[in-house]
This record gives C-alpha cells, structure tokens and sequence, in this order.
C-alpha cells in the first residue's frame, strides 16, 4: 500500500487556516506545506517576533504564500477572546482550525488564570479558542478542527481534585492529562458536531515522538544541542511528525472523530495512519465531565 506523503496534498488555494504555536517544531511544518499548497495562513502565536521569522521563512520558500501573524495567548482566557473577535472581525470564514500550540513537561507553574500551565494551555485555552470561533466555523462548509494529542495520553488519567496542581505536581502526569483531555475534547466535540447535523468535522492526531521545541519544557528557548542529538536517534524530525497533523488537516476521506498517528512499531515513528486510540481512550462519561467543567473553568459555553 501506497504511503500518504505531503505530495497527496491538493491544492488548497482560498482556504482559511488558523495553526496555533505556527512558529517552531511541528506547528511551523505544517505551516510551510500549507502555505505551499495555497492555504490563507494565519500563524497564531504568544511570541509574535518568532512568528514574523518563521512567516518570512515560509515567504523565502513560497514566493505566492499567504501569511499573516497574529497574537494568542493560550495562557490567557482575555487573549484567546481578543484573538477570536479579531480575527472574527477580519475575515469571513474559518477553513481548518488546528489546536497545535502546547507546553510539555515545564517546572511547576499556572497560567494568567490560574490554571496549571499545561492543562491550562494545552487543553483549556484550546477549548475556549475553539468555541469563540465556532460560530465562524460552522458558517463555514465543511471546516475542520484538528486537535494534537500525544502517545503520552496512553497512561493518563484525570485528577479532577487536583486539576490546578496544589496538592501536587509531576510533571510528566500533567502532560499526559493535558494531552488525554485534547483527544477526550477533539472526540466529545464530533459528538455534538454529529447530533447538532453541522458539516464541521473534528479529527485528533499526534506526531509520534518527534524532535521539537517542546523538549525546551515551556522555556520558549530552542531544545539543546544534545538533547536533539538524542532525540534524533529515537525520534523523528519534525517535517516527519507533522504528517499526522497534515493529514488530518487534509484527508478527503476523513468524516470526523478519527485519530491520526505513524504506522511504526507504537505508532512512534512513520507515516500517517489511522489509529485505534480513539477507539481506546474515550471514556463517554469522562468527556462528559471533562467538557462540563472545562466550561465552568474557562466561562465559555458551547452551542451545540
């Protein structure tokens, strides 16, 4: 069997596309191949320098690319909002929303709002972003949400008695939370995309194990030089790990609710296949929860 490569990518030419954390890592990759491919690109990033240089790299590459940078704080319930009027205001329809942006394994610390920075980041501003541009969304035929898990989310499971991280932290067990909840979110929201009949679509995906700036443990700094040499003997780069992302951004065939990962030995390493995870990890009544106080956390309220 033929493996999905970028090259099976159509053209995507007056596509509007939204890549949270577009600036570094897998984020950037799938950026630059969607560029590449005539998507309106708009990275949404906290350090808007850094994305002005990764836009100008893509621009080097793509003579005829479409990008714009804008400025989101995944930490800050007031940034995503800002963010969403903004782009609300400036454009006219939402193609393809991708949840990438992400923190992994950093000291001890909350966001704005006081919500421990990975759940807070990585699930909760995720969750609020995409219900204030829903609207846009499902005005939208046929958009897509695409959500970044991780294999990680394998071993979690939800503390809700310690969700903010007070009565103890690890930090691998919070990354594993925050990355079950982004495929318990991206699962329960085709749920209700499916009973509310919309044409939106969610799909899930992770990278397998791939050299990004994540190692950087939330530093924003780039990963050093020896942990990417031992990283590049067990992992993928991460032109390779944003295949998954690719994928589920792209896939003709998708109809929502699939979870997108590498065909290597644990999903790992490879190209893009569809996986069981899904099938797995969700937990009806988990997501239910999950859902409900992530609305009570962040105020905001879902419409379907």
């Amino acid at each position: 069997m033929t493996k999905w490569t970028t090259e099976s990518i159509g053209d995507l030419t007056g596509k509007r596309v939204i890549v949270t954390g577009g600036a570094s890592g897998i984020g950037f990759e799938a950026s630059d191949v969607l560029a590449s491919r005539g998507a309106d690109l708009v990275i949404a990033v906290r350090n808007t320098i850094k994305g002005d240089k990764a836009a100008g790299k893509i621009r080097a590459k793509h003579t005829a690319a479409s990008v714009i940078v804008m400025h989101l704080d995944l930490g800050d319930l007031e940034s995503i909002k800002l963010f969403a009027k903004n782009f609300t205001a400036r454009f006219d329809k939402l193609d393809l929303l991708i949840n990438n942006a992400g923190v992994m394994v950093p000291p001890y610390s909350r966001t704005k709002d006081g919500f421990e920075l990975q759940f807070g980041t990585n699930h909760l501003g995720h969750f609020a972003l995409t219900s204030h541009l829903l609207p846009l969304l499902m005005a939208t035929p046929h958009s897509r949400i695409v959500t970044i898990s991780s294999i990680a989310s394998r071993k979690a499971s939800i503390n809700f008695s310690n969700l903010d991280g007070r009565k103890g932290y690890n930090p691998m067990t919070f990354y594993r939370q925050s990355k079950l909840s982004n495929l318990l979110f991206a699962t329960e929201l085709q749920h209700r995309l499916e009973r509310a009949q919309a044409s939106v679509i969610s799909v899930a995906c992770h990278p397998g194990i791939s050299v990004t700036n994540l190692l950087s443990r939330g530093s924003g700094k780039e990963t050093g030089t020896i942990m990417k040499w031992i990283m590049g003997i067990v992992a993928q780069p991460a032109g390779k790990g944003a295949l998954p992302t690719l994928y589920a951004a792209t896939h003709p065939d998708l109809r929502g609710g699939e979870y997108i990962g590498p065909d290597g030995p644990g999903n790992t390493k490879g190209n893009p296949i569809l996986t069981d995870d899904a099938v797995k990890l969700f937990d009806s009544a988990l997501a239910a929860r999950l859902w409900d106080v992530s609305e009570e956390l962040t105020g905001v309220r879902y419409t379907i």
